[in-house]
């Protein structure tokens, strides 16, 4: 706005020729402007409005000829504009795992903050087409059928001013939609802490580029404490079920190659995306006694829509590390042997891969590696623990590996080195019981009170 107070008003002029005869004209440091208006009422009204807003010594914006109050409602910023100008700010330095959380969290929370509207899409379009192609920096260019580009126009019509959010109970409101998913239905806890989280990152946002005084989200206890971080001790299997369960993985039919993938995530406490980009001179295997992996990046499977190649699998930092940062993590001697197995039955990909898809050769899918986990799962447990949460995802090997690791007394420090995390979060979420070890530590306590 480049604001004046040299405001000059002329009368009421009328036109017979226009469809709108009557017009209100004014003049700011010598530039013209005019409103037209049906009845000659409605022309005084608007008049009287602006001379009085002179009278209150408001500055006036040269260009456009208004009071910096409606100046600013009108070119205040909607949500779905801050969110792609967040978006595109963040785009070129996130992940494509990232730029899709970005998008579909955010593509919930301006679908939602709207203004009323009888003939406001179809929910399903509008998500549609706020994912597809108004988000994405990427997609913004994209060809629109007729149906979504009125979708298009509607939501950028109805798209709320962000500044509304001061307002805590519009913040609240907002935080509720995002507890909901399509249908209605409860979020689960661990996406509602995630979108609220992203949420919090695009008002920041808002708060630096001067379009919010404060970030509304901070302070607000909606959705801040649903659920929690920690791992289920449920889930835990102890050493003796874990190797049940690696041994069955051999009898399902044709997933004999995972038996290393996932004997991996147990005995190093590696995630999928790490096992998945593990290579033949990333380990140290040697001929008896302990071995090494050394970790510098990781395999993400994402939608194409969100990486710069079009490609669906990403190589990438490990996570929470700097470019070039590694990881070592020992290996003891089962665990070398089951790859030094696995290289000499199935040899390694062209780039030096443990593991790859038996069809296509790159890293293997998550729904082909989970289907294996629970049809060895069915084999190596018996049919109470297979209907139970014990070990039921296969990233659970990685919570059993750890705290397998933290009962054998290792100290915090080398177990949330060799796992990749930082000791608040290991001890936070990973410092969970073995199945059967309460037993084991009530029999101590009792010991202890005895003497």
């Amino acid at each position: 706005m480049r604001p004046t107070f040299k405001v000059r008003f002329w009368s009421i002029q009328h036109k017979k020729s226009r469809r709108r005869p009557y017009g209100v004209r004014w003049v700011t440091e010598g530039q013209e402007h005019s409103e037209w208006f049906t009845l000659r009422v409605q022309a005084d009204a608007r008049r009287s409005d602006l001379m009085q807003a002179a009278r209150r010594g408001e500055p006036f914006d040269v260009e456009t000829g208004l009071p910096e109050s409606e100046h600013k409602v009108r070119n205040a910023r909607s949500l779905l504009q801050l969110v792609q100008e967040f978006v595109d700010h963040e785009w070129e330095r996130a992940a494509p795992n990232t730029r899709r959380r970005f998008v579909d969290t955010m593509a919930v929370a301006v679908a939602a903050f709207v203004r009323p509207d009888r003939s406001a899409p179809d929910e399903h379009v509008l998500r549609r087409v706020l994912t597809t192609c108004l988000l994405p920096s990427n997609q913004r260019d994209r060809l629109l059928d007729d149906d979504q580009a009125a979708a298009a126009r509607w939501i950028e019509r109805a798209s709320r001013p962000v500044a509304e959010l001061a307002d805590k109970l519009e913040t609240e409101r907002l935080l509720q939609a995002l507890s909901r998913n399509l249908g209605g239905k409860t979020a689960a806890s661990w996406t509602v802490r995630t979108r609220r989280g992203v949420l919090h990152h695009v008002l920041a946002h808002g708060v630096d580029a001067g379009y919010l005084v404060a970030n509304p989200v901070t302070g607000t206890k909606f959705g801040a404490d649903q659920g929690n971080t920690e791992v289920d001790p449920r889930v835990v299997l102890n050493p003796k079920q874990a190797r049940q369960v690696l041994a069955a993985v051999t009898y399902a039919r044709g997933r004999a190659h995972l038996y290393g993938f996932f004997a991996t995530m147990y005995y190093a406490a590696l995630r999928p995306s790490e096992v998945n980009r593990l290579r033949e001179q990333d380990c140290k295997l040697p001929d008896s006694g302990w071995g090494e992996l050394i970790l510098e990046k990781s395999a993400s499977r994402t939608n194409a829509r969100y990486s710069d190649s079009g490609a669906t699998w990403e190589v990438r930092n490990l996570k929470r590390r700097a470019q070039g940062a590694i990881r070592s993590v020992p290996i003891p001697p089962q665990l070398v042997a089951i790859l030094r197995e696995h290289i000499e039955t199935f040899g390694t990909a062209e780039d030096g891969r443990l593991f790859r898809g038996k069809i296509s050769g790159g890293p293997v899918n998550a729904t082909v590696y989970t289907d294996a986990w629970d049809k060895a799962r069915k084999i190596g447990l018996s049919p109470e623990q297979y209907a139970s949460p014990l070990g039921m995802d296969p990233y659970d090997l990685r919570h059993a590996a750890v705290s397998t690791w933290l009962a054998a007394g290792v100290p915090a420090a080398e177990v949330a080195e060799r796992a990749g995390h930082t000791v608040d979060v290991l001890l936070k979420v990973y410092a969970r019981c073995l199945d059967g070890q309460r037993t084991a530590s009530n029999s101590k306590i009792e010991d202890t009170l005895s003497t």
